[in-house]
């Protein structure tokens, strides 16, 4: 049986804990994808007019929409629970009364808020000020709500894996900055050689950023359906993982 209250309770913990602080969560992703379409969007304009007939500064838009999604998802779940671990925190919530699965997915649910509410207000922020157009407004909201479900589950994973600040950064690093960067952000993907298209076909954040750039301006470098089947099947598999992962234990009692 679901304990309804204490679900309720430790949800509401991670949601209000991103609001609260809403000047690191919020604040510094808006900041940087505005610098980012006015110096790569509107300075690069100059020399890069169009890709695929779609203005530069509004082609990079979905990208830096999914970078902020994907980015806030991860952070929420992992930074928090990593900050429990190291203030001794677990201990207690382990042994409230809260099933592996009900802890899972109130962090789960904490890091999927801030990550749809940073991509829908970059997502308002480039059709203010890059005057793009949303092809299908509910998709893309449907598509940002699934990648951020995936990756909050990661986050959630990577906090249970990392024992220090330095190891979680090193995680995410190493993992989400590089995979994001070569996902097609700033690029088309058939404008690389054979070879680096072979390659980005394995990035998953590529088809994150493809699926949306589809919802969005109806391109995709790739299939749409393999970005939505692909954002699916890692937003089911990851949530797995992490709840299997935190049922365990392993990571947690120490």
């Amino acid at each position: 049986m679901v304990n309804w209250i204490g679900l309720y309770t430790l949800t509401s913990r991670e949601v209000g804990r991103f609001f609260s602080v809403y000047r690191q969560t919020v604040i510094p992703g808006l900041i940087s994808s505005v610098l980012y379409i006015l110096i790569f969007g509107f300075t690069l304009e100059q020399r890069i007019s169009s890709i695929e007939g779609i203005s530069y500064t509004i082609f990079i838009i979905p990208g830096l929409i999914m970078m902020n999604t994907l980015t806030n998802a991860s952070s929420n779940p992992s930074s928090s629970l990593l900050q429990m671990k190291l203030t001794g925190q677990v201990p207690d919530l382990m042994q409230a009364p809260l099933s592996s699965l009900e802890i899972s997915l109130a962090f789960i649910v904490g890091g999927v808020v801030r990550g749809v509410v940073n991509g829908i207000l970059i997502l308002l922020i480039g059709m203010w000020i890059g005057g793009m157009e949303v092809l299908y407004p509910i998709a893309t909201i449907g598509f940002i709500f699934v990648v951020s479900v995936a990756f909050s589950s990661m986050g959630l994973l990577l906090g249970q894996l990392a024992d220090t600040w330095d190891q979680l950064a090193t995680m995410q690093n190493f993992f989400l900055t590089p995979l994001s960067f070569l996902g097609g952000i700033f690029y088309s993907v058939n404008m690389l050689p054979d070879w680096a298209q072979t390659i980005s076909a394995f990035n998953p954040i590529y088809y994150m950023i493809n699926g949306l750039r589809y919802t969005t301006l109806g391109f995709s470098d790739s299939d749409p359906q393999y970005s939505f089947v692909i954002a699916l099947l890692m937003s089911i598999g990851l949530s797995f993982i992490a709840i299997f992962s935190m049922k365990s234990g392993k990571k947690m009692k120490q």
